[in-house]
């Protein structure tokens, strides 16, 4: 459960609350209202109580929700729509209701989502801002190498890790290809089709299997890369394997690649590194 200091909304058996709360209007008249369940998680979720934890700590971030934060939301429409002289919302089939006609656990939902989904659009970009800005502080350390020595960081596909002079921070960035398959695949198709009928019963099942599996694709129409990538390292000498293979690698092409950068911190020069994850689910 979340700590009571923390905010009005906490967590609870999977599900997230708004605890009641006590008033003094200006004549000094006590009231209390009660508090009541905001939401619940869905139970096919891995970890319905972790998930509502995490929507209790993002009510919490807001002045309104008590804890305050410099964080700035992203802008997100009210769904409300002013029309002569009243105010109605926009329901889930593109139509226009009275919003006295709509139930008050419903207008707190679809505030409660408003609110979560402003802070986490507001995140995503912040990440994709700092992603950016790691970019270019690489880029400009490198380029002081290059002018002052003559050197550049990483190896030939731009993989790269840089590291605090005491050892206990460490950067790395990696540059993951992605490959496609030109047409030569079916050629190699056909070659490997072609051995697997003279082999017949000479060739071990698992050898077969392994080969046939490889070309099976997938609800897109895909092969799987991987599975492709295997056979090139199959120990067979047959000649129009051979063929084949070469095939599979001339068949092989990048159509696009992407950046991945991970941070690590450790308390000692000697000690096990740990990743500094932006990841709200292990936050």
């Amino acid at each position: 459960m979340t700590d009571p200091t923390c905010g009005p909304y906490y967590a609870e058996d999977g599900a997230v609350f708004r605890r009641g709360k006590a008033k003094v209007d200006a004549s000094g008249k006590q009231s209390f209202s009660f508090g009541f369940l905001v939401c619940e998680i869905n139970d096919d979720l891995p970890d319905p109580q972790a998930a509502a934890q995490q929507v209790a700590d993002a009510l919490n971030l807001s002045p309104q929700g008590g804890t305050t934060s410099s964080f700035t939301p992203a802008p997100i429409p009210t769904g409300k729509v002013e029309t002569n002289g009243k105010t109605y919302m926009n329901d889930a089939k593109g139509g226009l209701v009275p919003l006295d006609m709509v139930k008050a656990q419903h207008q707190l939902e679809d505030e409660t989502v408003r609110k979560i989904i402003g802070y986490w659009i507001a995140l995503s970009e912040q990440v994709s801002r700092q992603k950016a800005h790691v970019i270019d502080d690489i880029d400009g350390f490198e380029e002081i190498l290059a002018q002052e020595y003559g050197l550049t960081v990483g190896g030939r596909k731009g993989n790269k890790s840089l590291m605090s002079y005491d050892g206990l921070y460490k950067v790395e960035v990696r540059i993951n290809d992605f490959i496609d398959f030109g047409p030569e695949l079916q050629i190699a198709k056909e070659l490997v089709d072609a051995c697997l009928n003279e082999w017949s019963e000479d060739a071990r099942p698992e050898i077969r299997a392994v080969i046939t599996n490889a070309f099976h694709t997938d609800k897109a129409g895909m092969v799987n890369r991987a599975e492709i990538i295997k056979l090139t390292r199959l120990p067979i000498e047959d000649a129009r394997w051979k063929r084949a293979m070469d095939a599979i690698r001339d068949a092989q092409r990048v159509v696009g690649s992407k950046t991945y950068i991970r941070c690590y911190r450790r308390d000692r020069f000697d000690a096990t590194w740990k990743s500094v994850t932006i990841d709200m689910a292990k936050a």
